[in-house]
């Protein structure tokens, strides 16, 4: 399976591709925890990178497409992955259809994880990660309520210096000009699925994974074993 993720900021497409990835064995390729470690290890990718993100603008087209083709070039990526954060834009799908194709392969679902604009500031303002694992938690569902400790490896949780209200707001402004763009390629093509993302992060991996059993049965038919 190659899926791509795609969603508001805050929508939760990590949780969904954590999730993803653990039941069906794929690996989930956060661009954005890509680019992050990148930053944090101030090579020339990373403060280039970061002269963008921090003022909430996307990274140029070339320099995401390089980090994705990197990426896809790993063995763990040869039976599927899950793009998380990729593509962004219209000229990025397109990129990835061609290199795709000089495969013989192509992306067979993108999801749609639909959540309102109001929503999705809050979630930003209120997301809270790891910094040991990378673990991410929203503060309204947060249950080691005062401690601010990672309840999976016991890590200290902080804020992302571009999850504030401000950040978030030109995000969106951002997503809407360029990425949304990106869920109508998809849609043209037959690939895309939407998703109500509002609901409990189970409920919502319940119709991910419909989704994606029942194309996987659709696809077997026919086939010998």
């Amino acid at each position: 399976m190659r899926l791509v993720l795609l969603g508001l900021p805050g929508a939760g497409k990590g949780a969904q591709g954590e999730r993803i990835a653990a039941y069906y064995g794929i690996p989930h390729i956060s661009t954005g925890d890509i680019i992050r470690r990148s930053i944090a290890s101030q090579s020339s990718m990373g403060r280039e990178a970061d002269r963008h993100i921090s003022q909430g603008h996307l990274i140029p087209d070339k320099l995401a497409e390089e980090i994705v083709r990197q990426r896809l070039r790993d063995t763990d990526c040869h039976r599927g992955w899950i793009l998380d954060g990729y593509p962004r834009t219209i000229h990025q799908a397109r990129d990835l259809d061609r290199m795709l194709a000089k495969c013989g392969s192509e992306v067979d679902i993108a999801f749609e994880i639909r959540i309102r604009e109001e929503q999705a500031i809050g979630r930003v303002a209120e997301r809270r990660i790891c910094r040991d694992c990378g673990a991410t938690y929203h503060l309204q569902y947060y249950r080691v309520r005062g401690k601010g400790l990672c309840e999976r490896c016991g890590g200290e949780l902080h804020q992302r210096n571009d999850d504030n209200e401000r950040t978030a707001f030109e995000r969106l402004r951002v997503y809407m000009e360029y990425s949304h763009p990106v869920v109508h390629y998809y849609a043209q093509q037959g690939r895309l699925y939407s998703i109500d993302g509002e609901r409990a992060i189970d409920e919502v991996f319940k119709d991910v994974q419909h989704v994606l059993d029942v194309t996987r049965l659709a696809d077997s038919v026919g086939e010998v074993s």
